[in-house]
């Protein structure tokens, strides 16, 4: 319990939570209301997010606000900071994501941009403009939502991989810059994670990688309890190992190669 009273110290009272109505999402709200923290839960869908504020509150006594929004939408960030800006946010949990699967050419650049919104803008503002707050207050989390797909070209999910990169070397830089004032910064680097998402997104399991999806409450442990200790975390024995001959013992072409044919057995017909 010595833990969570520290972590509700350290980045209470009020969490964000982006991307929270389902899956990892509801995973994180539940966690951190169960370490005590106030939620602001943030998703597009308004009876998913209103079902799971209503659980978790009378399940663990905390105060909850939902912001419906679209978080492709270039103003989301905004609307998140007016309707959070009577409160003392502590913490961002940035988990929303968007990914236009298939050949590159045949979805549509709408798609690509949506990419690009989701998973770099939106992130970004929320980043810049929370951590001004965090700054000011002398305290605060945040916590980026990665893939290990970032770490080398990823056929058939290419703009998706590129813009998790971003948030991999976003985080490091400001874990690095915001440190010793008092604000914690890391990137969750995971692999496949069983969300509801991923399940519908998935025809084929190949080489075994179904073995190395991870339960979403796997992976919210692992990422809060590095949250302060290090600039990033990928969780699960197995994907770590999987990452590291990846990246250091297979040439960066094997390695490539080796996604893309991973990948088209997973969504090319």
């Amino acid at each position: 319990m010595a833990d969570k009273v520290d972590f509700l110290a350290r980045y209470g009272s009020w969490a964000i939570v982006a991307g929270a109505s389902e899956g990892l999402g509801a995973a994180y709200a539940e966690e951190l209301a169960l370490r005590g923290l106030n939620l602001i839960l943030v998703a597009r869908r308004s009876e998913l997010l209103q079902a799971l504020a209503s659980q978790l509150s009378k399940r663990y006594n905390v105060q909850i606000k939902t912001i419906v929004v679209d978080l492709s939408a270039l103003d989301a960030a905004e609307q998140i900071l007016r309707d959070t800006n009577d409160l003392e946010v502590g913490l961002l949990i940035y988990n929303a994501a968007f990914s236009a699967i298939g050949p590159f050419l045949e979805r549509s650049l709408d798609d690509h941009f949506k990419e690009i919104h989701t998973n770099i803008h939106a992130p970004l503002k929320l980043v810049y403009l929370l951590g001004q707050r965090m700054l000011t207050q002398g305290h605060g989390g945040i916590v980026l939502m990665s893939s290990l797909s970032a770490f080398q070209g990823s056929a058939y999910i290419s703009t998706y991989a590129a813009t998790k990169a971003f948030n991999i070397v976003l985080a490091e830089g400001l874990w690095e810059e915001w440190r010793a004032q008092g604000v914690d910064v890391l990137v969750c680097v995971s692999g496949a994670i069983k969300t509801p998402n991923y399940v519908a997104s998935e025809p084929e399991q190949t080489g075994g990688l179904g073995d190395m999806t991870m339960n979403p409450d796997q992976v919210v442990f692992d990422a809060l309890n590095a949250l302060g200790k290090k600039p990033y975390v990928i969780p699960g024995r197995i994907n770590r190992v999987a990452s590291f001959v990846m990246r250091h013992l297979l040439p960066r072409k094997v390695a490539i190669q080796f996604m893309g044919r991973v990948l088209r057995g997973k969504y090319v017909n």
